[in-house]
């Protein structure tokens, strides 16, 4: 259950350089309203901790199976098969396993405990770096993250937040005046393709776009558009994109991201099937170019995009 004294956390990723400037702490909270077919951080969807199943770990003794509640697991083989849609605790069989090859997804923080590990790292910010807000969805939380936001703030410590605006407008206003940087996703422009894609319509979303990009933080905003093959990789969803916010205001910063085709890696681990297995790849350079002509062919924004290989 999602509340204003604390937050679930499914993880904090240190050293991070792709999260905002500089070099960033990212904290991932959990929950998100949306179901995309391409996410990245399938752990990250439930509001509640869950269990997770890293089999290059286990070591096949038993001991879960031991101390499992009836239909809570079973043993195939010699290698346990979770029930992932079993309602109640599972501490007894994450304490159980000596091999930590079955762990609880996330751990949850207060406002303090969150606060500590973010100072740990403040070394590592310099001038340019801070902490980044991610998920999940960030903004599922805006009551505990306003806090925090402004302990960072108040500590000098930048801050920024990657959401996709699929929230509440007072949850995207009541964190907005904390953020240095903010990140937000127009994944598909035709809300019917949103909802077909990401199990919600974009009508919120782009209502809070509105609102982020006439507010006093607009110029810290970057809009960005994952690119996935043959949903939103598309010329035609680009090209309305970016006519849209370039409109709504001049100079907007855009980012293009393109695929990363790991994203089903986790899916196994957390008892959840990846719908786009095989479907996903890197777009080649030209292809890039490509994206990249459509979104700013008569349009007022900035371009952003991924460094060429030979660049980096």
């Amino acid at each position: 259950m999602i509340t204003s004294d604390q937050a679930l956390v499914f993880d904090i990723k240190r050293f991070a350089v792709h999260d905002g400037s500089g070099i960033r702490t990212t904290v991932f909270f959990k929950g998100c309203p949306l179901r995309c077919r391409w996410c990245h951080n399938p752990e990250g969807l439930d509001a509640q901790p869950r269990p997770m199943y890293l089999p290059n770990r286990c070591i096949h003794c038993g001991c879960c199976a031991k101390a499992a509640e009836e239909n809570q697991l079973r043993f195939e083989e010699g290698t346990p098969v979770l029930n992932y849609d079993y309602p109640g605790s599972w501490d007894a069989v994450i304490q159980a396993c000596p091999a930590n090859a079955i762990v609880c997804d996330s751990k949850w923080y207060d406002r303090e405990s969150l606060m500590k590990r973010i100072r740990e790292d403040r070394v590592f910010f310099r001038d340019s770096g801070g902490v980044t807000f991610s998920g999940g969805e960030p903004l599922l939380h805006a009551a505990f993250l306003k806090e925090v936001m402004k302990d960072c703030q108040s500590e000098g410590i930048h801050t920024a937040v990657e959401t996709s605006l699929s929230v509440p407008q007072k949850s995207l206003t009541a964190v907005l005046p904390y953020c240095d940087e903010i990140f937000a996703d127009i994944k598909l422009f035709e809300s019917a393709k949103h909802r077909e894609f990401t199990g919600v319509g974009n009508e919120q979303i782009l209502a809070n776009i509105r609102v982020l990009l006439s507010s006093e933080k607009k110029d810290a905003v970057t809009i960005r558009t994952p690119l996935i093959p043959g949903i939103t990789a598309d010329v035609n969803n680009i090209r309305r994109i970016a006519d849209y916010i370039g409109r709504l205001c001049p100079g907007v910063k855009y980012e293009l991201l393109n695929c990363n085709p790991l994203a089903g890696a986790k899916y196994a681990m957390s008892g959840k099937r990846f719908s786009l297995e095989g479907k996903l790849r890197r777009f080649s350079e030209e292809e890039m170019d490509e994206f990249c002509r459509a979104a700013a062919e008569g349009n007022d924004i900035v371009l952003i995009r991924e460094r060429k290989a030979e660049e980096r």
